[in-house]
């Protein structure tokens, strides 16, 4: 229970802070973004509960098909101007890019 609440804690504090510094600073909070803070996180917690070097190194694969994938999430966003979209238009066409990449992934995954 403690290691939960212990990765709650942590993750919490991580992006609150990259989400007040977007305020501040937001080239140095896209920077931090753009990091895979969330994959240290989450391959550490999860190797740290599960002690399976093998699954976490899958988990590690997964995760290298997934960051280029990912990327078409912003894919709106960088064609907002050109076609005079809205944020929540580029974030709703984004989730569905991301819906589609899922899908890519999947496939890519199988022959890793």
């Amino acid at each position: 229970m403690w290691l939960a609440i212990g990765k709650t804690l942590v993750a919490a504090v991580l992006i609150s802070f990259v989400s007040w510094l977007s305020g501040k600073k937001t080239g140095l909070a896209g920077f931090l973004t753009a990091l895979p803070l969330t994959t240290l996180l989450a391959l550490a917690f999860s190797h740290m509960e599960w002690g399976d070097s093998n699954q976490s190194v899958e988990y590690a694969k997964s995760v290298f098909v997934a960051i280029p994938v990912s990327l078409l999430f912003f894919l709106p966003f960088l064609l907002a101007q050109k076609f005079e979209l809205n944020f929540w238009q580029c974030y709703s066409f984004g989730i569905c890019l991301l819906g589609i990449g899922y899908f890519a992934h999947s496939y890519l995954t199988r022959f890793l």
